[in-house]
């Protein structure tokens, strides 16, 4: 068949079949209309419900500016179980204290790799588009969770994580780091969370997690730091709340051997450090059931056996140095009156006895360079082992962070440095409680810088969107809370500076002498307030130890006793001592000896916090960051119960309104040109049923059609601007009116289709009845469609590589055309694949090509050789003695492997090393060149059809340089004698045998070589004289 007829069939099968087409593609315009993504279409459906569930993006609420309509938006939502909405890009989400089923795979899939407003609003929608930001821009991104205790801070985070374990690439490596990642939570939750009056699991520290990513977007490792762990819950717990979750688990979970070692009881009210907050046992948690989830989580993250006992030891230790108890002379000085404890102590602490039982009852001091040991008062006992609980349980976390970091860690150092970041934020949100101390001090500095930096970076990338669509940037105005940052922060005018500059001054330094420094340094400033500063009518509401900053989120008063021991956090030299002596091998790496060496002073709390702090600043300012802002609805924990009073509270002290109004001081609505004309096309007559030019043109038809004013809308480089929602919602109402219309046309279509479709089938049943007689009216149309379809199949079903041989099988009247195609498309893959081959590529196939034409169906463990790549030799310089190669002089070698030769006399075995050159086959022992048997002299080479590696070099008997031939053993007898049928150019001079082989022994005598089948391969000398091969069959052929 020739092009032309080929040609003339392809344009009759296509003119037969393009009515059909034809109605399709008429079809697919009028759903484009509606929507081409259906999921896209769910979620702009959504604005036209918003008097039900209100709107899903605040920034589209017409009164943008008022609070009670922000939080009514809110309620509506919640309501019909609507937890998350949007702020542009911010995510808020609220708490709604029971299970939804929205978490599942199926809802991962549907968030996978789609635009983050083509669905509604969703934890996953954040999680995926970070994901894809950091894959495709090629730069680290953050996601920042903030929300006071009970908003679901955590649960988001294990969400975020979750999505990643679940839609991420993955392999056997990245599963185990999937795991750990996954199983790092329980831990730090156990360990570091704990139930407070406001959430059954409140986390008592900040975690800031690093996911790494490799080239392919598998997570590949992580990394974790953590921030001022609430240490002081250790040894004090407010009515009604509990310890961090491990001891009840431990007490509870623990097997009785292990509780037995550890010398505690299963009764949690037994222990000092749990009982002072009256609330051992929660109904909502399950101690026995996480006690076991902790344990398999630490062997998933890697921790050896001693490692937990050890570590269990530690927390053991914490409980018994809480049950230590006083006793006070008339001298002054205490003294322990339960020495078991100590006992128990020593023993888990891996400490020496008397040692601990004087530290926790004197403190070492130092006078005029003399060390004296001074006792300790009941009170000042009691609070030196607080202080050693305290340091010994946040010094462990510490460890147990680190250690999770290590188990964690990419362990591929070259490919660390191209890892993607994703950062994971989880941090306390903004908190004022009746009675505010250090800890709430140290959580709202925290929250200003975060705010600072998240109003700074929401405008940074407003500005930035702007300038990117060549829209005229209005500057925002907004408050700066750079002047409270400053005034917490200042070097040596801040809040922290003057906390610190009294804990470390000498003489009477106290709590009320920090508050009298303050007044006189910052007492002038308008957003610091004291008792003695303030107006009568604030003075009614402040007690005289108290202090007030005006946050950015509002008012918060702050008691000031206990802020220099919070902050000093001291623990006595003696105690350190003691502790840097420890057995117990996680202690050792928590109390270090260089401590007791240096004399410089350890920073303060608040110092270590604010430095912490600054390079958390740092890192965030260094990705681009998402945001998730959590709320709780109600205090009882209660699903359905929203409180509008809780609500506003924390609407007003997370910033969302004046988030909102930083997002709406431009355009509330803004859209990729191709997503706005899609939607909305049908509106324009212009537009419908498709726009062919440009899309930026195609957007200003449909939008002067629609009569928008200039002041509503700005038309960007790739995006269209609308500045009101109202705008936006008379457009939706036009569309949702415009959607009657064409389900009409829709109909009528659709009836054409089906009328024409069932004469199509009368039509295909007629030509199906005549498909066997020549070409004529009644079969033609089945006939042209037979071969549209081969055609078609042929082009969607083609051999990718020259190895594939499938073909579809053709029709009668195309079997010629189908032939030709097929040859045509091989020599097409052939000459690509010949293209691209590198020269070493070739040599090894040209290699690969002589041994199948030499072995293959001969040999038998030919076709183990097929798969293993030919290497150039088996043998280095450094592998050949000097004098062999002095003596080859400026002969190349090409080639050498090591060989096993055979006597002509005994046939023993004897090492020797085989060398090929471009003129000879050259046998070695050592430095000696044995035998030397030029190309011309090489009448062939034998070799049994077995598995054996046995092969024989005949030399001409002419030659007297000769002593007869050469029976040699080669591991890789066919690479070897394929380099020699190359070398010596005697490809077609290997003789493969099935039983025997006869050789030459020099002198005229011959030698016989007698091969079997066998289990296993034996070389020996036979009875009969002759060297018997025994080899297994490893083919059948």
């Amino acid at each position: 068949m020739d092009v032309g007829r080929m040609q003339d069939l392809l344009w009759k099968t296509r003119a037969s079949i393009i009515e059909k087409s034809f109605v399709v593609q008429n079809l697919h315009c009028v759903q484009d209309a509606v929507g081409s993504d259906w999921e896209r279409a769910m979620m702009e459906s959504a604005l036209t419900a918003r008097d039900r569930v209100g709107v899903q993006d605040f920034v589209l609420l017409e009164n943008h500016t008022s609070e009670v309509a922000f939080i009514e938006n809110l309620r509506k939502r919640f309501k019909e179980n609507l937890i998350y909405t949007y702020i542009g890009s911010v995510l808020v989400s609220v708490n709604p204290y029971k299970d939804l089923e929205i978490y599942t795979k199926q809802h991962m899939e549907r968030y996978r790799g789609v635009n983050f407003y083509e669905v509604s609003p969703h934890i996953y929608a954040v999680s995926d588009n970070a994901y894809r930001s950091m894959r495709s821009e090629k730069r680290d991104q953050c996601i920042l969770i903030s929300g006071e205790s009970g908003a679901g801070k955590t649960e988001a985070s294990k969400k975020v994580l979750q999505y990643y374990a679940v839609t991420c690439p993955a392999s056997e490596h990245v599963q185990t780091v999937k795991d750990r990642l996954l199983q790092s939570n329980p831990v730090l939750e156990a360990f570091g969370n704990a139930k407070t009056l406001r959430n059954d699991n409140s986390s008592r520290f900040g975690k800031y997690m690093d996911v790494q990513f490799d080239f392919k977007g598998a997570p590949v490792g992580g990394h974790i730091l953590n921030y001022l762990l609430e240490k002081s819950r250790v040894v004090h717990q407010s009515h009604g709340e509990r310890n961090f979750h491990i001891f009840y688990q431990l007490i509870e979970g623990a097997e009785d051997e292990l509780l037995r070692r550890l010398g505690l009881e299963r009764m949690a009210q037994q222990y000092q450090y749990l009982v002072k907050g009256s609330c051992p046992k929660v109904s909502s948690i399950n101690d026995r059931s996480d006690w076991k989830v902790v344990r398999k989580a630490l062997s998933v993250i890697g921790f050896s056996d001693d490692e937990v006992e050890e570590l269990l030891s530690i927390i053991a230790s914490v409980l018994h140095l809480g049950n230590v108890q006083y006793s006070g002379e008339d001298s002054g000085s205490s003294y322990i009156t339960t020495d078991t404890q100590i006992k128990y102590i020593a023993r888990l602490l891996g400490v020496d006895f008397s040692v601990l039982k004087e530290a926790l009852t004197h403190k070492k001091i130092t006078a005029k360079g003399e060390e004296l040991m001074s006792p300790l008062n009941q009170e000042q006992a009691s609070s030196a082992r607080d202080a050693l609980s305290k340091a010994i349980y946040g010094r462990t976390f510490t460890w147990l962070v680190n250690k999770i970091n290590t188990s964690l860690a990419f362990k591929d150092k070259f490919n660390s440095k191209n890892a993607s970041v994703i950062g994971l934020l989880d941090i306390y949100g903004f908190e004022v409680f009746q009675n505010n101390s250090f800890e709430q001090f140290c959580i709202n500095y925290c929250n200003e810088k975060l705010q600072q930096l998240f109003i700074e970076l929401t405008l940074k990338s407003e500005q930035e969107e702007y300038e990117a669509e060549g829209i005229t940037w209005e500057p925002v105005q907004y408050f700066n809370n750079k002047i409270i940052c400053d005034l917490v922060e200042e070097k040596f005018k801040g809040i922290i500076s003057i906390l610190d500059e009294e804990c470390l001054r000498p003489g009477d330094a106290s709590d009320i002498t920090f508050l009298v420094k303050l007044e006189d340094t910052v007492g002038g400033h308008a957003h610091f307030v004291t008792h003695k500063l303030a107006d009568g009518k604030t003075r009614k509401v402040m007690g005289r130890e108290e202090f007030r900053l005006l946050h950015y989120a509002g008012e918060v008063n702050y008691n000031v006793n206990g802020f220099l021991d919070k902050n000093n956090d001291l623990l006595f030299r003696n105690l350190k001592e003691v502790m840097c002596s420890s057995e117990n091998r996680i202690l050792t790496q928590c109390f270090s000896r260089e401590e007791l060496t240096d004399k410089k002073l350890p920073e303060t709390t608040a110092t270590q916090f604010k430095n912490s702090l600054a390079k958390l600043m740092e890192i965030l300012m260094s990705k681009d960051p998402s945001y998730v802002r959590c709320i709780k609805p109600n205090d009882a924990k209660q699903a359905g119960r929203f409180e509008e009073v809780l609500v506003r509270h924390q609407v007003k002290y997370l910033g969302l309104m004046e988030n909102l109004r930083v997002r709406r001081a431009g355009f509330a609505y803004r859209r990729r040109y191709e997503v706005f004309l899609q939607r909305y096309k049908s509106l324009c007559p212009d537009t419908w049923p498709s726009w062919d030019g440009r899309l930026v043109d195609g957007v200003s038809t449909l939008v002067k059609h629609l009569g928008y004013k200039p002041e509503e809308y700005k038309l960007g480089r790739t995006k269209i601007f609308i500045r009101f929602p109202k705008t936006l919602f008379a457009t939706e109402e036009a569309l949702e009116e415009r959607k009657h219309s064409l389900a009409t046309k829709l109909q009528a279509s659709w009836k054409g289709y089906n009328q024409k479709t069932k004469y199509r089938k009368l039509r295909w049943v007629l030509g199906f009845m005549f498909r066997h007689h020549p070409r004529c009216p009644e079969n033609e149309y089945f006939l042209d469609y037979v071969r549209y379809t081969f055609l078609m199949k042929l082009h969607r079903a083609l051999p990718k590589t020259v190895l594939d041989k499938s073909w579809p099988t053709p029709p009668p009247a195309l079997t010629e055309a189908s032939e030709l195609l097929r040859k045509l498309c091989m020599q097409n893959l052939v000459w690509k694949y010949c293209k691209t081959i590198s020269p070493e590529w070739k040599h090894q196939l040209e290699q690969k090509v002589v041994a199948s034409e030499v072995f293959k169906d001969k040999k038998d463990n030919y076709p183990q050789s097929v798969p293993k790549l030919f290497v150039g030799t088996r043998l280095d310089g450094d592998d050949i003695n000097p004098k062999v190669l002095q003596a080859l002089g400026t002969e190349k070698m090409k080639y050498a492997v090591p060989v096993t030769k055979y006597d002509r006399k005994g046939f023993k075995a004897r090492a020797r090393q085989l060398l090929l050159t471009a003129s000879s086959a050259i046998i070695v022992e050592e430095a000696k060149l044995k035998q030397r048997i030029d190309y011309s002299a090489l009448k062939g080479v034998s070799v049994s059809s077995l598995s054996d590696g046995l092969f024989v070099l005949h030399v001409t008997c002419e030659d007297n340089k000769q002593k007869g031939d050469a029976v040699l053993q080669s591991d890789h007898v066919i690479e070897t004698l394929t380099k020699v049928a190359i070398c010596a150019d005697k490809i077609n001079n290997i003789n493969i045998n099935q039983s025997s082989i006869k050789f030459t022994l020099g002198q005229g005598k011959e030698g016989i070589i007698d091969f079997t089948s066998g289990s296993e391969l034996l070389v020996a000398k036979a009875k009969n004289g002759h060297l018997s091969v025994t080899a297994p069959r490893l083919n059948s052929r």
